[in-house]
């Protein structure tokens, strides 16, 4: 069964629609930003990252609002993914259903 995505533009990405697609992303913790101990998983290198649940959703994120519960403590990596960049709309392409 192949699934069809709608394309999607920069100028479309804004808070109100954001769906927090970037939050399925392995986020590595490269700096100290003080992320609480609950949200963090060790890989099989030994390396830090942003713990996932088991549906592959950041640990961090509400899932009523897609907003990150640990917004001010948020790792280096999600500070730097800015909404609207080539990188998030690579991402919304990859997970938003095409519309019917």
């Amino acid at each position: 069964m192949k699934i069809e995505v709608t394309e999607v533009d920069d100028s479309s990405v804004s808070c109100s629609n954001c769906q927090a697609c970037c939050c399925r992303l392995e986020v590595m913790l490269i700096t100290d930003t003080g992320v609480p101990e609950e949200h963090i998983a060790i890989d099989a290198w030994g390396g830090e990252t942003m713990r996932r649940l088991s549906d592959g959703w950041c640990s961090a994120m509400d899932r009523q609002t897609y907003l990150c519960t640990i917004y001010e403590q948020r790792p280096w990596i999600c500070r730097e993914f800015e909404m609207g960049s080539d990188d998030c709309v690579t991402e919304r392409n990859k997970w938003l259903p095409a519309k019917q």
